[in-house]
């Protein structure tokens, strides 16, 4: 990769342009979002993300952000788990912040939300108990730059879980490239009528770090008691550590 260069999907771009199409990518599909997201894992999305709320502690007026956390299925989680928790429901984009908060009101919960670019965290050091990113990661610029903001800003003890595509198990890799990259775009043409950004999105899990890949940048942003557990035969991985 060259010096000033990124990826979108399979594309190389200048650093500069990532951010812009990305927004660009989910303003397009912020309406449809979640019915996609059910068509695409055939429902499975809602048990990952169960998975990560049934699976992190959360206590009594911790505090919680929720990085990329798009139409708020996490959040909405968190807060149900324990409504004495603070939560934020933050995000890069407009439009999936706005979806987020009708699904917020639609379950009746209070959360607030928050324009947030997740590699300039605007909150103090030692703010959070959690940090949590689902599905949002892989879209951003600079991976290594967020993991070391969220390390900044959470509390000593705190938590990163990061839920995201990984790399799936070598069995089921052709089926799964097939279903990806033939498949999940004509279902984004016929649903949302947008071919192209479903495109992108497939594309921007085979760049994403895998499993062991972003254990090891977990660990160099000084992250401790760092692991990670496959789910779905590793189509999507949880993350964790802490600061120490």
């Amino acid at each position: 990769m060259k010096k000033n260069k990124t990826h979108f999907g399979f594309s190389e771009i200048d650093i500069e342009e990532k951010e812009p199409l990305v927004k660009e990518v989910f303003s397009s599909v912020a309406s449809k979002y979640d019915l996609m997201n059910d068509l695409m894992s055939f429902g499975l999305h809602r048990l990952w993300k169960r998975y990560v709320a049934t699976n992190i502690t959360i206590k009594d007026n911790d505090h919680i952000l929720d990085l990329a956390a798009g139409s708020g299925d996490l959040s909405i989680l968190f807060k149900k788990k324990n409504p004495k928790a603070s939560i934020i429901h933050s995000d890069i984009n407009q439009s999936m912040l706005e979806e987020g908060q009708k699904k917020i009101i639609d379950h009746g919960l209070i959360i607030p939300s928050m324009l947030i670019n997740a590699e300039q965290i605007p909150f103090p050091d030692n703010s959070f108990n959690v940090v949590s990113i689902g599905f949002g990661l892989r879209n951003m610029t600079n991976k290594q730059s967020v993991l070391n903001e969220v390390l900044r800003c959470l509390k000593p003890g705190g938590q990163i879980v990061i839920l995201e595509f990984s790399k799936i198990h070598s069995s089921l890799e052709k089926i799964y490239d097939l279903f990806s990259f033939k498949i999940i775009p004509k279902i984004g043409k016929q649903i949302a009528n947008d071919e192209k950004s479903y495109q992108y999105l497939a594309e921007s899990i085979r760049m994403h770090p895998d499993q062991e890949t972003l254990l090891r940048m977990l660990n160099e942003a000084g992250f401790c008691k760092t692991s990670y557990t496959n789910l779905s035969a590793g189509v999507v991985a949880v993350h964790s550590g802490y600061k120490s």
